[in-house]
């Protein structure tokens, strides 16, 4: 019979232990946090992502609102799987419809392909939230052009500056997956 002491001891050992995975791994198992790479070393791939020119290109007239002056960019890990992005928020005083204008414009010219909605929206002439991939050797990237509402800025802890009233408020969004793996449009 093995004595109560050393049951006890192995069995503050495995509770040690899977406590110690959980707070490391944020309750994933240790095969799972081994596997997975998170936000850790993603610095250059970010900086990829600012460097698309559509980020920077905006319609005749749109201002960058007060507040988000500067590019937003980063990593962020949701549900287990690390994201990149780069992010330029604007405000048109053009219409929502001059605004898909000109990104599905500036986007095929840059490369990017829409996505079947982005297609079927541009058939109809209607404006649209805006979505494209880079296709080919770079199909983990992923441009979204979406209009913003109270409930959006509200959900970030936006402050809707004076320039919201002036017009069309709306966001260009390059993201991909940290681990580089396809991504596509949600339709």
């Amino acid at each position: 019979m093995v004595p109560r002491t050393a049951i006890r001891g192995r069995t503050v050992l495995l509770l040690t232990v899977v406590c110690a995975a959980g707070v490391l791994t944020g309750c994933r198992s240790l095969a799972d946090a081994a596997s997975a790479s998170g936000c850790a070393g993603t610095e250059s791939r970010v900086g990829e992502l600012t460097s698309y020119g559509v980020l920077g290109s905006r319609p005749r007239g749109a201002v960058v609102p007060r507040g988000f002056e500067d590019p937003e960019a980063g990593c962020w890990e949701d549900s287990g799987e690390a994201w990149l992005y780069a992010e330029r928020t604007y405000v048109s005083p053009g219409g929502k419809a001059e605004v898909t204008r000109y990104y599905r414009a500036a986007a095929e010219r840059e490369g990017w392909q829409p996505s079947q909605a982005t297609r079927q929206s541009s058939k109809s002439g209607r404006p649209a939230n805006l979505c494209f991939t880079r296709g080919g050797t770079d199909d983990a990237t992923v441009l979204d052009v979406y209009f913003l509402t109270a409930e959006i800025l509200d959900a970030e802890d936006s402050e809707a500056g004076p320039e919201f009233g002036s017009g069309t408020g709306y966001r260009v969004s390059v993201t991909s997956a940290a681990d580089g793996s396809a991504g596509s449009c949600s339709e």
